[in-house]
């Protein structure tokens, strides 16, 4: 069955392209042009990614990327003409997955959707649940709970923790996460991975200056630091 993308712009131009290069990879594309309509289609049709330009007339992009997440963790690609940084970081903060920048490639776009789609189960996992001390990630159906609390996380964050939980103690460099997480067809920043893993541990109550389940190694990258039950 086709992966459903939804491309949000209020260009019909640019949304004609990236539907023809998107179809082209045998997706299946709708459209919306303002941010009102995109949170309501996602609400209504529960699309696999949207592709989401920041520069919206009515709403702002990241307004509707912040409405997105109250009740979705839809993968989000935001588009761009912000050459800021902390403008990406806003939005990753919020809870995209990955942005790409205006002027872009059409192919690059359907390259990174395409990278965003792949992600799936953690690679490496040998069962359906990874239960360490405080922890448990219930990977068949996508759950969290620490300390006996369920956790609410985005579909990357769910990804990247259960990437870290899976090989606990083990130290993963930043690209490795990039790999693992977000795709071998990452093109972005890695420091990416930095505002993921800080929205990570916002969500598990974890001590950024002294962390209990997610450690930093300082000039290579993160390690789960529980151990398992």
């Amino acid at each position: 069955m086709a992966r459903r993308i939804l491309v949000v712009d209020d260009e019909a131009g640019i949304r004609r392209v990236l539907r023809g290069y998107l179809e082209a990879d045998g997706l299946e594309v709708t459209e919306a042009a303002s941010g009102e309509a995109a949170v309501a289609q996602v609400r209504a049709g529960s699309p696999d990614l949207v592709l989401l330009d920041v520069m919206l007339p009515d709403v702002d992009g990241i307004e509707v990327l912040r409405r997105i997440r109250t009740f979705s963790d839809v993968y989000v690609v935001l588009v761009t003409a912000r050459a800021e940084e902390t403008d990406k970081l806003v939005g990753l903060a919020v809870g995209a997955d990955d942005y790409v920048t205006k002027p872009f490639s059409p192919r690059e776009v359907a390259a990174r959707v395409k990278a965003v789609l792949r992600r799936g189960r953690t690679p490496g996992a040998q069962s359906d649940r990874i239960v360490l001390d405080g922890l448990t990630v219930d990977l068949a159906g996508r759950e969290v709970d620490v300390g006996g609390r369920r956790v609410a996380l985005s579909a990357l964050e769910f990804d990247l923790l259960a990437s870290l939980a899976g090989s606990p103690g083990r130290v993963f460099s930043r690209r490795q996460l990039l790999e693992r997480v977000w795709g071998y067809d990452f093109y972005g920043d890695e420091r990416v991975v930095d505002v993921h893993v800080r929205n990570l541990r916002k969500h598990l109550g974890d001590d950024a200056a002294a962390p209990r389940i997610v450690g930093t190694v300082r000039g290579v990258g993160y390690k789960c630091l529980l151990e398992p039950r």
